[in-house]
């Protein structure tokens, strides 16, 4: 088999998926010159880790009530977190990502080498691995999905950050697949091997990459052409209503002891809080604010609050011609001092979570606000002063600042249900009215507002985003993901695009995190976003689920643990 060469570009983009996050690693952890870990070895540290007990009973089912939908069943187009929380039981990559401390663990591989030299990587198949209509998973599986995956004409937004850090790959043999690293990366593992789900050539093959997008097998209006190789088929989506997935009885690694698995989809908040309490679902992943401790006082229910690797933030449209006034900084500056983060999380969030200073999260290793300056306190009239320091007055005495006969009015598109999170795009609303701007709120649909994003058709938009585990934030920040990755707003600062290369490539922990540390000023100066709050995960579950065990770094990474009682 010849080997797939890769042509060179010029710098590298970083590591990232829209789902990460949990207990801390250090950097050092989640290097690419780490020791390998076989699945054997991986499944002891599990039951060291987790208190995994033996299911009393086979069986059953659970519903997970979600405000969202998932957005296609083919895992290769999934950039959302709840189509990659189903797609993720359904379709593998090679490694996965450890619920333990985030380092590179088996998935579909069992173990993998190392060259000497550490730019070549041999990943061994799991030999009993079968796609779920019964076809033997093979490296020419892997392959195809990777030649897919850095098909420009799929549109794949990790596409930049694979093509990157690989030079080559091939297939040595059905069981084994071989990837040659285009230099020595920190973050090779994650960008390389982890981030591209594995799909089934016999599937596939037949339809051209531009069409995946429309075929059945995306939309899930033929679902026997969603085949995955993980412990749960996917057997319906009732878009907007229902997904169901069943448990695959002849999973290669833990089969699954439920039965099914359910997501309802309830974009109202108190209907959905109300379905757990009357157990009518059994699952929330995250529970307002507000309803929080008066589901903890539910003897019927638990609540884990966790850490998250998530940081909520407004991004601005800063392509210069959408919304010129974001050109200048001391608007993107005054429309920031002009929020009180420490009340929106007092008083929205009930206390959970914390202000954000910065965009490393608290379980980022490259986490140190401290260090951040200056530290854009709330102040509504500096907010003022530098806006008419950048020509915008309130001239005509209508409450709504103004620039060359033109009022500032902006759109803050947002996908709403929330409770908190209607609260707090209100709150912004009324924060930056007192400072003379008129915003208006356009509550959209995740889909409606992922096209308009990707798209870059917006002024403002809310976003809330799950970052990886070491610390590299250029799916954000790098000029190239603007049109590559989730560089919405079209931010270029060819400053962090030069040391952001440099901290993918640096294996000292100690200088990697004081690159990033570099990385997180340049960003807190420009403010392309506004940085809102480090958010934690509220999650509420009924009592007679075992076994269940979420965190940041995987939602239902213990899904094929967990057992149910009889009695339900």
């Amino acid at each position: 088999m010849p080997t797939r060469a890769l042509s060179p570009t010029a710098a590298a983009a970083t590591p990232g998926t829209p789902v990460a996050g949990s207990p801390q690693a250090s950097p050092a952890s989640l290097t690419a010159s780490a020791s390998t870990i076989t699945r054997e070895e991986f499944k002891a540290q599990l039951l060291a880790n987790f208190p995994i007990e033996t299911a009393a009973h086979a069986g059953g089912s659970i519903v997970w009530g979600s405000p969202d939908d998932i957005s296609t069943t083919n895992p290769m187009l999934a950039s959302d977190g709840t189509t990659l929380n189903v797609l993720g039981q359904v379709f593998e990559p090679l490694l996965g990502a450890s619920p333990i401390d985030g380092r590179p663990v088996p998935a579909l591989a069992d173990s993998w080498d190392v060259s000497s030299d550490g730019l070549t990587f041999t990943f061994h198949l799991n030999q009993q691995a079968k796609w779920q209509d019964g076809v033997d998973i093979t490296a020419d599986d892997v392959l195809f999905s990777f030649d897919a995956a850095l098909n420009p004409n799929l549109n794949s937004p990790y596409r930049s950050q694979i093509r990157e850090v690989i030079a080559a790959y091939r297939v040595i043999d059905a069981d084994t697949f071989e990837i040659t690293a285009a230099d020595r990366f920190v973050t090779f593992l994650y960008n390389g091997p982890a981030s591209v789900f594995i799909v089934p050539k016999h599937i596939w093959s037949t339809v051209p990459v531009e069409q995946w997008s429309f075929d059945g097998g995306s939309t899930g209006q033929d679902m026997a052409r969603v085949v995955g190789s993980g412990p749960f088929r996917l057997t319906s989506w009732d878009p907007g209503q229902r997904v169901v997935l069943q448990k695959n009885a002849n999973y290669y690694d833990a089969v699954p002891n439920i039965d099914e698995f359910d997501m309802v989809i309830q974009p109202q908040a108190e209907t959905m809080v109300q379905a757990l309490e009357q157990g009518d679902t059994d699952l929330v992943e995250i529970l307002p604010a507000g309803q929080t401790k008066e589901i903890q006082a539910n003897p019927e229910l638990n609540v884990n609050v966790y850490p998250l690797q998530q940081v909520t933030f407004y991004t601005m449209n800063l392509d210069g011609v959408h919304t010129p006034a974001f050109s200048d900084a001391r608007v993107r500056q005054a429309m920031y001092i002009a929020i009180d983060r420490q009340a929106l999380t007092d008083s929205i969030f009930e206390g959970f979570g914390q202000p954000a200073r910065g965009t490393q999260p608290p379980l980022s290793a490259s986490f140190d606000p401290n260090a951040l300056q200056p530290d854009y306190a709330y102040n509504p009239d500096q907010a003022r002063q530098l806006l008419a320091q950048a020509g915008w007055t309130d001239s005509d005495n209508d409450g709504t600042i103004d620039s060359g006969g033109k009022d500032l009015k902006l759109d803050l598109l947002y996908t709403g249900g929330d409770t908190t999170v209607d609260s707090m795009v209100q709150y912004l609303q009324d924060a930056w009215k007192a400072i003379g701007i008129k915003v208006d709120i356009v509550n959209i649909s995740g889909d409606a507002l992922t096209q308009r994003l990707n798209d870059h058709d917006f002024a403002l938009a809310l976003l809330a985003f799950t970052l990886g585990p070491d610390g590299s934030q250029g799916l954000l920040f790098d000029c190239d993901s603007t049109t590559t990755g989730f560089n919405f707003g079209s931010y270029c600062n060819q400053a962090y695009d030069d040391l952001d290369a440099q901290q993918l490539r640096e294996f000292d922990p100690a200088k990697r995190a004081q690159m990033q540390a570099e990385l997180a000023q340049i960003v807190w100066t420009d403010l392309p976003v506004g940085p809102i709050r480090f958010g934690v995960a509220r999650t509420g579950y009924s009592k007679r689920i075992h076994n269940f065990f979420p965190n940041g770094y995987g939602f239902l990474w213990s899904l094929s643990y967990v057992w149910v009682d009889s009695d339900q």
